[in-house]
């Protein structure tokens, strides 16, 4: 079996303009396609990703056998030049191109991915409701006052969700979004904080999970300004506290918080998350599929882990390819521990990019049983966006 063309959808959704994911779909000599997703949906990186995959695609795929993915993805790591050096646009052009493959060789032997990962050990995935400052409904609306965030916590465990994950930090009194959290709080700021919080703990009662989001805007001396609001409120966990540039940062704050840490989001190998497991400063790691390098080093990723008793819940936050992914790693590894559902899985906008719509049941999901990973685009809508076709080397 070999490779003989590749389609790049670098999608564009009118409904929501900064919303772009980014598919490949590979071809193959014998009629089976893959497809993969790069997991730069949100804020800038898109087009960059799309055109990563280009060239990759024309260097070394074209002609590839899709079953030698080990290969491949050593030859991507080592001949794009930047492949050694890390970051978004290349991991993020190779995991789409790698689960891609695996969606072939799963299709090729009639099986789903997660057979090709150890078979199935979790049937049923617990999920969170994601990015609840975004309220819970059809629409995307900045929530501000504490009050709206216990409204979306209860629209939220309506359709059955126990677990919810919020981000009180990032809009002001007055509903300005603030990306550098690195100044200490006034007592105003942290009253109005913990206000939302406990809202949504009022909402909930002592028996529903709370992760606190901070999308690294937090620094270290304001991550821990916040630990008594974290653990005061009873937090399942702490989430990306602080960034991933010194990673002696987490392990300050790890040291101050009496809550489990997460992260792992924006760490795209192994390479990456070795200092956050050695200083056992991550206590649940957040690799994307999309970004982590796809199946092949996103399962290596979660088994070195594994050997920190670290759990994994797969950053999601992209398109349903990227949640269909997502179930597959979730449901072969022993150390999972909840899947998110982002906001954004919810909306119209975004469910029709596929023809398959995973969504949760009463708060839990379960990955397709069918072959490969059990989803294919919706070529209605794809083909109305940008895309690029190669069908040659260089």
């Amino acid at each position: 079996m070999k490779v003989t063309k590749v389609e790049i959808f670098d999608i564009e959704c009118p409904d929501r303009p900064p919303w772009n994911p980014v598919f490949v779909r590979v071809y193959t000599d014998e009629g089976i396609t893959g497809v993969g997703e790069a997991g730069l949906a949100y804020d800038l990186g898109h087009s960059a990703a799309a055109h990563m995959i280009k060239e990759i695609a024309e260097a070394m795929l074209i002609g590839w056998n899709p079953f030698n993915t080990e290969h491949l993805w050593s030859r991507m790591l080592r001949e794009s030049f930047w492949g050694l050096g890390g970051g978004p646009v290349i991991y993020a052009a190779m995991s789409a191109i790698d689960t891609a493959l695996w969606d072939i060789r799963a299709r090729a032997l009639n099986v789903p991915v997660y057979d090709l990962l150890g078979g199935r050990t979790n049937d049923k995935l617990r999920c969170y409701a994601s990015q609840l400052q975004f309220d819970w409904d059809k629409d995307i609306t900045k929530l501000n006052a504490p009050e709206e965030y216990g409204r979306a916590a209860e629209k939220a465990m309506a359709e059955g969700y126990d677990a919810i994950k919020v981000d009180p930090i990032v809009y002001d009194k007055d509903g300005v979004t603030h990306f550098d959290r690195t100044k200490l709080f006034t007592k105003s700021e942290m009253k109005l904080f913990r206000a939302r919080l406990q809202a949504i703990r009022d909402a909930m009662g002592d028996e529903g999970d709370i992760i606190f989001e901070c999308h690294s805007l937090l620094g270290a001396s304001t991550a821990i300004q916040l630990a008594d609001i974290v653990e005061d409120i009873g937090c399942l966990y702490y989430e990306e506290p602080v960034n991933y540039l010194n990673a002696k940062l987490h392990d300050k704050v790890a040291r101050r918080v009496n809550v489990p840490i997460a992260g792992g989001e924006r760490l795209y190998n192994r390479w990456d998350i070795r200092p956050y497991l050695e200083d056992q400063s991550l206590d649940v790691l957040q690799p994307d599929v999309g970004l982590c390098g796809g199946f092949t080093e996103t399962k290596k990723v979660c088994d070195y882990a594994d050997i920190y008793d670290v759990r994994i819940q797969a950053h999601v936050c992209g398109g349903p390819v990227a949640t269909a992914a997502a179930l597959h790693l979730e449901t072969a590894i022993p150390n999972f521990l909840i899947h998110e559902h982002h906001t954004y899985a919810t909306k119209h906008w975004n469910r029709e990019l596929c023809i398959q719509d995973f969504q949760p049941e009463n708060g839990y999901i379960s990955a397709p049983d069918t072959p490969g990973l059990g989803i294919e685009l919706n070529d209605d809508i794809v083909y109305r966006s940008p895309y690029m076709t190669i069908t040659s080397l260089k």
